[in-house]
């Protein structure tokens, strides 16, 4: 009785005292759902396995002693260097262990860094070639999606990793959402590609795609300058004029009707009070 009491007073506090996201400190808290939504596929979903064979099921049992043990399908620790992001490496990634290469000796730290290449690709939304490095794993999986566009726009955010693949990502659903300007020329090619890649856009809306492939710096900074240009200072001036042509509409009153005689005193009475006007000459 006094555990499940304290089992639910526990689960109350858990309720009150909730941690703090990043996304409910500082300026972090007035960024869009939008952002939030790219954050989740990048960040949060869970990636697809790479560098091992997933199991399905919970429970195997052991084909030689009969035992039934659990599975644990547990992810190889992987290191993201910062070259991951100039080239797109199909979710490899560089993975740390350790390897005995004698049997008479302790084992050794060792890294398997994926084997690189340079190729080019072409994307037919952008009507452009690109000379990225690529691992046999980017190449197979382009050639599975029937195409570089198909592979980065099928593909989530946590699958793409590098900094390259989303940018061009963002780069293609902008030129779809506007409808596949740089195919102006070949209005034909243009009506064709557009009806191939367009069923894309139904999955973001033009404010998520406005947000997609930012990092946390990029979104914080564009916060930023949102909000600057929001609370930009207005010159009083133009406040004071704004409220006069207001009064004077109001009053009906187009224009206002002044003598020569009240210009020509309003005129020598101003050139006396400014100092660099020109004196009378004797």
């Amino acid at each position: 009785m006094a555990s499940s009491r304290l089992q639910a007073s526990v689960r109350q506090l858990s309720k009150t005292y909730k941690k703090k996201s990043r996304f409910d400190i500082g300026i972090a808290s007035e960024l869009p759902a939008a952002y939030k939504k790219f954050w989740r596929e990048w960040k949060v979903l869970k990636p697809a396995a790479v560098h091992f064979v997933p199991q399905e099921g919970r429970w195997k049992r052991d084909e030689l002693t009969g035992v039934t043990l659990p599975i644990q399908n547990v992810p190889i620790p992987l290191k993201h260097p910062a070259e991951i992001n100039d080239g797109i490496w199909g979710g490899e990634a560089v993975v740390k262990g350790f390897q005995k290469r004698d049997p008479l000796r302790r084992r050794v730290p060792h890294y398997w860094v994926p084997v690189l290449k340079r190729t080019v690709v072409k994307s037919e939304v952008l009507n452009t070639h690109l000379s990225v490095t690529v691992t046999d794993r980017t190449i197979r999986l382009i050639n599975d999606h029937y195409g570089f566009d198909h592979y980065l726009l099928k593909t989530p955010a946590c699958d793409l990793v590098s900094m390259l693949a989303l940018k061009l990502k963002k780069q293609i659903l902008t030129e779809l959402m506007n409808g596949c300007p740089r195919l102006a020329h070949d209005p034909e090619k243009q009506k064709n590609i557009y009806e191939e890649y367009s069923t894309y856009l139904s999955s973001y809306t033009p404010e998520e795609i406005e947000w997609y492939g930012l990092t946390w710096i990029e979104a914080l900074s564009k916060v930023a300058k949102l909000k600057e240009a929001a609370n930009k200072p207005v010159p009083l001036k133009n406040i004071y004029r704004k409220n006069l042509v207001e009064k004077l509409r109001a009053a009906g009153l187009e224009e206002t009707k002044t003598s020569p005689d009240e210009i020509s005193n309003t005129t020598s009475w101003l050139s006396k009070m400014n100092p660099f006007g020109k004196k009378d000459e004797a």
